[in-house]
């Protein structure tokens, strides 16, 4: 079975009631479409379980983006030239990053040992920007926010990762003219689409950030071979 999930947030004990309710085996493969991290508390407890599952995938959501841009110079060791360095452009990231809930990834990730975080931070960049997958005949492309600038006409590797994460698709206007093309995305809780806190379809467009983080949201998971829904 290929399953989908997305936007976990750090919400570790979510994470895991999932884990149980689908029964993950080891035949089956889950991606995990970006936004494992930031917001919730526990965002490195789930990378490193997601680490020791050789058949769970990641992909690079913005939160991961934004944590990647700061690791690297925040694990430099604080010395006059690493003061001297820091311009303007790092410190507008550190900011934007802190305003979108870095706070208690920071706080987790110091935590670790020397180790640990190297393995993190190893772990984040073999993420990948997109997948293809074909389940049952359909075309399913699990990206995270969508493709910024699209066109029909270009080839996946020719959007740049930030087109990946940030760019959110427009719900009245499919991507693909292949009605047997899916685009499966996070980034824009369905809370935010229709107010409901459950996997919005429209336009061949799948949307399965339901909220995990927010009081009134839940977290999703899509089956692709049964098209199951499942509700933490």
């Amino acid at each position: 079975m290929n399953y989908v999930i997305s936007d976990i947030h750090g919400m570790y004990t979510k994470y895991i009631e999932m884990m149980n309710l689908i029964d993950l085996q080891d035949t089956d493969t889950l991606y995990i479409l970006g936004d494992i991290v930031d917001r919730g508390p526990q965002s490195m407890k789930i990378l490193q379980d997601m680490m020791k599952r050789p058949n769970v995938f990641g992909i690079f959501g913005n939160h991961e983006l934004m944590m990647i841009e700061c690791l690297s110079f925040l694990c430099q060791e604080i010395t006059e030239e690493f003061l001297n360095s820091l311009d303007e452009e790092k410190l507008m990231r550190l900011s934007d990053w802190m305003n979108n809930g870095a706070f208690y990834t920071i706080k987790e990730f110091k935590s670790l040992s020397k180790k640990e975080q190297q393995d993190i931070i190893e772990y984040l960049m073999e993420l990948t920007a997109y997948e293809e997958v074909t389940v049952n005949g359909k075309d399913y492309l699990l990206v995270h926010a969508g493709l910024g600038d699209f066109s029909e006409e270009k080839s996946l590797d020719e959007y740049d990762v930030n087109d990946f994460v940030w760019k959110r698709p427009d719900w009245d206007m499919p991507y693909f003219t292949d009605p047997n093309k899916f685009v499966v995305v996070g980034h824009t809780p369905t809370l935010g689409i229709n107010g409901k806190p459950e996997i919005f379809y429209k336009n061949n467009f799948i949307a399965i950030d339901c909220g995990a983080c927010f009081e009134n949201g839940m977290l999703a998971c899509l089956c692709l071979d049964t098209m199951e829904e499942f509700y933490v």
